[in-house]
């Protein structure tokens, strides 16, 4: 593969061959301008990166947003309807609806960071290895893959959970078990295009170990493709989580989790609409703002290959 089509692909190699630090560090921000130029030329993942930003502060700023405990009861304003008193009425215990959701978001986020931090080494390892080593290597742990690959995503996380056991963690635990298979295939279709490489066959030739070459080399370059895939990703992730807490497999009552208040909320969905209505509405807000932002953020890479 040409340096050219490599450049194209992966947008970063610009910048490993920079001579010094500050033309590195001034290389990043380049290209980070240029692609964010390129990113406000695509309105709807500017509407779905305003909305991960609004989740980012709604978690942080939760105090100051509500005045209300999301957990503590009031069995005497129980289902109470919205008004400027409780935004978003109140739950069967009487409890701010709004203040739940604000909460929840923590919940959300918490879920969202954790499993993109375990997902994320993992898939990249494994595809790396797979894709680099080939062999019985590559046979092993593409078989491996293909057995998770082989279930869908939430029936495994449903398994994993009701073995764990609910709660939050181990929730966490279920879905990156689950999570991980997508990365690692296209991190070993990246790497697959880049051992043989003119760069990668001169290091090796300068006497760098395997594990070097993979870790320095080769692994740095898959990334940018792997972010996209990890953001694509957050939306099943989080209708994920929500099944599984609707299932009581996911946070432990009181806790707000918006799984969790859609299950309790079903049973007065009738007279009742807001208390299932809210949950289901951030969760489907918040998924659809992953994949607007996952979009635009694919769109802008592959922009590169054609300039």
């Amino acid at each position: 593969m040409s340096e050219q089509i490599l450049e194209r692909r992966v947008g970063i190699r610009g910048w490993l061959l920079q001579p010094n630090p500050r033309g590195r560090t001034q290389a990043t921000a380049q290209q980070l301008y240029k692609n964010w130029q390129r990113f406000c030329g695509y309105p709807l993942g500017l509407v779905g990166l305003a909305i991960i930003v609004l989740l980012i502060v709604v978690a942080i700023c939760a105090p100051l947003l509500t005045s209300y405990d999301p957990i503590a009861q009031n069995m005497a304003n129980r289902l109470a309807a919205p008004s400027w008193e409780h935004l978003l009425g109140t739950d069967e215990f009487g409890r701010d609806v709004f203040s739940r959701i604000v909460y929840g978001a923590r919940t959300t986020l918490y879920i969202i960071m954790l499993v993109a931090v375990i997902v994320a080494p993992i898939g990249l390892l494994i595809g790396t290895c797979a894709g680099y080593f080939g062999g019985w290597v590559d046979e092993i742990l593409m078989r491996v893959t293909d057995v998770f690959l082989s279930f869908p995503g939430l029936v495994l996380a449903l398994g994993f959970a009701a073995a764990l056991g609910p709660g939050i963690t181990n929730a966490i635990i279920a879905i990156s078990l689950t999570a991980w298979p997508p990365i690692a295939r296209l991190a070993r279709a990246e790497t697959l295009s880049l051992r043989k490489a003119d760069f990668i066959a001169a290091v090796r030739l300068q006497g760098a170990s395997a594990w070097s070459i993979i870790l320095r080399h080769i692994l740095p370059m898959c990334v940018p493709s792997v972010i996209v895939r990890i953001t694509l990703n957050m939306a099943s992730v989080i209708l994920t989580a929500a099944g599984l807490g609707f299932l009581g497999l996911g946070a432990v009552p009181p806790s707000p989790e918006w799984g969790a208040m859609a299950s309790s909320g079903r049973e007065f969905m009738i007279e009742s609409p807001w208390v299932i209505a809210a949950p289901g509405i951030a969760i489907a807000l918040v998924s659809l703002a992953f994949n607007l932002f996952g979009d635009a953020l694919r769109d802008v890479l592959d922009a590169r290959g054609s300039e």
